[in-house]
């Protein structure tokens, strides 16, 4: 600790923001002087247990104080608030770890991989808007970004480059690998592409990404959002996780997911091993359950439709299916790994992966089959053609995604009683919010209509 706090000294850091996310995917945290780097390593920083979401801990009593006890190998200093290092914590609750930290609960699911001698490594996708305020609501910060297919516009990224440079320069700087910057499918539309890592650490990354971009936006005269649908006649943000299952140690790691000839070769002509269909299946036939925790909005519900954009589609799955390089369906399989197309920018990225592990082991203890590939295009498809394939559909609903959650025990096994209990309960709430809300379209749809 000694040496840390040398070392943290030198570096010019004088206090430490130590951080946590709550149930809802948001950072949380205080910031503590780093004289005091031992406590928060060894017994943790101090909350009000209650006053966190999702925690569901008492007002009174030992079970009511939320310890967040950070993890050294996490510490990083931040470029964008000099003298300032953060730490990752997670929750400890009368002396032991908190069953509904969402951090404990993917470090739960990390240790059922590591019981096989497994490590999952995930790439993430995260999508994001820069925003500004307008006429009571809000637009693309860009006034210019207008294209009528923005996909991959260079004039608009040339524009935003102050702030995508200061971005990627202060990541890069916190150790993290981004592969590639680019405009999205939408009017002020982003997406950062980071290279693939353990998955807990790919989570921590998410988080500090987030940290990282709202507070350079704010210095930009911006509005970062990670909403899955802020316009109605634009794509959506998702967050795609680029996922490979290894086992080994360190330079002698193998990757599970690649398929080999008898031989022994690497087989070039399929994607996946066994191994990996079976964790796709599992995927699949998680779907449901999973919908939950990657698009826990009801807004998300407007993303995960197929229909025509500015752009020419939504690039949203609907529709539980896999196929190879598929981007219509819900997994993209590809050589050694897939991609997971459902979760979108709102998604807590520990209950996500955490879900995600529980899908996937269930599919190699039942040894599911994913069916044949799809190498449709899914978008083209009407839903009555969709059903003659006997494709299923996504939960077209946050109500529906948190019925099938709920009734997945697997998924809700490795949430834990406590946090599957209180999530479920919040998002119960927000939908009931929601459908009682009387929108502007209903007022003018229905106001003087009868």
């Amino acid at each position: 600790m000694k040496a840390l706090r040398d070392s943290l000294t030198a570096a010019g850091v004088h206090t430490l923001l130590v951080h946590f996310t709550d149930i809802h995917g948001v950072g949380k945290g205080k910031l503590v002087p780093l004289a005091h780097l031992d406590d928060v390593l060894t017994v943790g920083a101090g909350f009000s247990g209650p006053s966190i979401a999702g925690t569901g801990l008492a007002r009174t009593g030992p079970r009511s104080e939320y310890m967040a006890r950070a993890a050294a190998s996490t510490v990083r200093p931040l470029p964008w608030l000099p003298g300032v290092a953060a730490i990752v914590a997670d929750g400890f609750v009368a002396g032991e770890p908190f069953d509904a930290c969402p951090r404990q609960v993917l470090k739960r699911a990390v240790a059922r991989l590591a019981e096989r001698g497994w490590t999952l490594k995930v790439g993430i996708e995260p999508e994001f808007f820069l925003l500004k305020a307008h006429a009571g609501g809000w637009m693309p910060a860009d006034d210019a970004d207008r294209l009528a297919k923005p996909s991959y516009d260079l004039k608009s990224i040339t524009r935003q480059t102050p702030f995508l440079r200061e971005l990627h320069d202060v990541l890069e700087r916190c150790g993290l690998d981004v592969l590639q910057l680019d405009h999205e499918d939408a009017h002020g539309q982003y997406e950062v592409n980071f290279a693939f890592a353990h998955v807990l650490a790919s989570a921590d990354h998410l988080m500090l990404f987030k940290l990282a971009a709202q507070a350079i936006a704010e210095r930009h005269g911006m509005v970062f959002s990670m909403m899955p649908k802020p316009f109605a006649n634009q794509p959506g943000s998702g967050m795609h996780c680029h996922v490979s299952l290894w086992e080994g140690r360190n330079d002698n790691m193998r990757n599970v997911f690649v398929p080999h000839r008898t031989d022994g070769a690497v087989d070039n002509g399929r994607l996946l091993s066994p191994t990996g269909r079976q964790f796709v299946a599992g995927v699949l036939a998680h779907a449901g359950a999973l919908t939950a925790l990657a698009a826990p909005t009801v807004n998300s519900y407007k993303r995960l439709t197929v229909g025509e954009s500015i752009s020419g589609t939504t690039w949203a799955p609907a529709y539980v299916a896999q196929g190879p390089n598929n981007r219509t369906a819900l997994v993209r399989t590809l050589h050694g790994r897939f991609e997971w197309r459902a979760p979108d920018a709102s998604a807590n990225p520990y209950l996500m992966l955490a879900g995600l592990i529980a899908a996937g082991l269930d599919g190699i203890e039942r040894k599911l089959d994913p069916g044949p590939d799809c190498e449709e295009d899914l978008f083209a498809l009407t839903l009555a053609q969709i059903r003659e394939r006997g494709i299923a559909l996504l939960p077209q609903n946050l109500a529906e995604a948190i019925d099938a959650l709920e009734a997945d025990a697997a998924v809700c096994g490795a949430l834990g009683d406590t946090l599957a209990r209180e999530f479920i309960a919040a998002k119960r709430d927000e939908h009931t919010a929601y459908a009682r809300h009387v929108s502007d379209w209903e007022m003018q749809r229905y106001a003087t209509a009868f």
